[in-house]
């Protein structure tokens, strides 16, 4: 007795190599591109408006001022605003400041501000900046 002929239609059945199983894979592939897509954009999105600070020093003025001097790495041509603070020794804030720069060619700027206070401070420093 000979064995039966297995058809192409048999083959696919068995091995799972037909169009109705490709089309499911296909689909989720673009599906998955597609969600590491939208979380690579996202991801660079936040990145592209980061703004790094580096305290370079302060001064303590007088009984009612600091001056803190620093750099700040940002975005070009974007406005880029930072709140500056004098604290006491107990890191309680004493004296702050939100100041605005406009957008510049330049990635990297450096800055010195007046900070008023309220009472003795023992140091001056940036809380955080972020464009707008």
């Amino acid at each position: 007795m000979h064995p039966a002929v297995t058809t192409p239609a048999q083959l696919e059945e068995r091995y799972g190599r037909g169009p109705r199983r490709r089309l499911p894979m296909i689909l989720a592939i673009a599906a998955a591109a597609i969600v590491v897509g939208v979380f690579g954009w996202w991801t660079w999105q936040g990145s592209a408006d980061t703004v790094d600070v580096t305290g370079t020093g302060f001064q303590l003025v007088d009984d009612h001022s600091v001056t803190v001097s620093f750099q700040i790495t940002a975005p070009t041509n974007r406005p880029v605003h930072c709140i500056v603070e004098a604290q006491d020794e107990e890191f309680g804030i004493v004296g702050w400041r939100l100041v605005t720069y406009p957008g510049s060619e330049k990635h990297s700027r450096a800055f010195t501000e007046h900070v008023p206070i309220v009472s003795a401070a023992t140091t001056g420093l940036v809380n955080s900046c972020w464009v707008s």
